[in-house]
């Protein structure tokens, strides 16, 4: 079927062109479709929002309560100017969404950052066959291969079980939105969970929209800490290095981060423990999701994205770079600790 090109790239972000909308844009414009919360696919300025239900009260948080957002389920279509719309799972944190467009019966899907296997919490990755297929990269080398979630789970169970018999308090650092979510998950039952407050308030927005997450109390710094001893808490990451996480006395400390399986040693050298856990798919889960679609072209965008491509053409699929300025979650920690 011949493309009748109906996107490109802009100074402002990615630009349906009948449909009028931006994906994800990074400078404000009148209509952004947003495939889900992190910062550097949701920012402030736009005029109009539209994202998954569950993405709603985050957007609401991080940017603030007065804008304007229309929200869709799973599977949903709107017709925006004559472009089918629809979003389906991305399965990389809760309300993640693969962006679906289709215009005169031709599809292209915006990834998004996804994640393939099922963690448990966010809705399952799943697959949609396209003619074209925009893929992030961010663990796009041969190097990254996760365990599957509930073989991190049990390691870092037995973990906090140790620390329990030795007396110590499990601090586990990951960013507020996605990453201290699962770990809540992964944990469950190991002890009572205290969580920052960047963390509670993005937990109160994920419940107040029926997402049932584990049982856990919000920490207050300006408090005494005690009552937490030879329990868990779960920190963003802005405070590795903090004031705050010194007041929690007998600690243990185990990084979350799917960096961790290759340079966890060089950026956290002061941690007791690592866990190579990420959002994103792995080398593999790139690979077998782009071969899945049946694409006929695939844009790679945010990662290691010059690898990936390379790959992907050696392999037969015409893939070419597709330069973006998503970054990573890190970017927004910051801010969500500063709200």
């Amino acid at each position: 079927m011949k493309n009748p090109t109906f996107i490109r790239l802009t100074d402002k972000g990615i630009y349906c062109i009948p449909g009028k909308f931006y994906i994800d844009p990074w400078k404000p414009v009148d209509l952004a479709v947003i495939s889900h919360g992190h910062g550097d696919h949701a920012r402030w300025g736009m005029k109009k929002y539209l994202c998954h239900h569950f993405t709603k009260p985050i957007l609401k948080h991080r940017i603030g309560p007065d804008i304007e957002i229309q929200t869709i389920g799973y599977g949903e279509e709107l017709n925006i100017n004559g472009v089918k719309v629809s979003m389906f799972p991305a399965g990389h944190i809760i309300g993640s969404a693969q962006i679906r467009m289709e215009y005169k019966g031709y599809v292209i899907v915006f990834s998004g950052d996804y994640k393939t296997d099922d963690d448990g919490l966010s809705t399952p990755f799943e697959l949609v066959k396209c003619n074209e297929f925009i893929t992030e990269s961010t663990f796009g080398l041969p190097i990254y291969h996760w365990l599957k979630p509930q073989e991190y789970a049990k390691l870092m169970q037995t973990w906090v079980q140790q620390n329990k018999e030795n007396g110590k308090t499990s601090v586990f650092i990951g960013y507020s939105l996605g990453k201290a979510q699962r770990i809540m998950k992964s944990i469950e039952g190991s002890g009572k969970i205290f969580v920052h407050r960047s963390i509670g308030k993005l937990n109160e927005g994920m419940e107040s929209v029926g997402i049932n997450l584990p049982e856990y109390e919000t920490l207050d710094f300006q408090e005494s800490v005690k009552h937490a001893d030879g329990e868990i808490v779960i920190l963003p990451p802005a405070l590795f290095d903090s004031n705050i996480i010194k007041k929690i006395p007998n600690r243990a400390t185990a990084i979350c981060s799917g960096w961790m399986q290759v340079r966890g040693s060089r950026r956290w050298r002061s941690a007791d423990a690592g866990f190579a856990i990420s959002d994103h798919a792995d080398w593999t889960g790139l690979i077998e999701t782009v071969k899945a679609t049946e694409a006929e072209k695939v844009y790679v965008t945010h990662g290691q994205t010059a690898v990936f491509s390379k790959y992907l053409n050696e392999i037969g699929i015409n893939a070419v770079e597709l330069k973006t300025i998503f970054g990573d979650e890190e970017t927004n920690e910051k801010e969500l600790i500063e709200n």
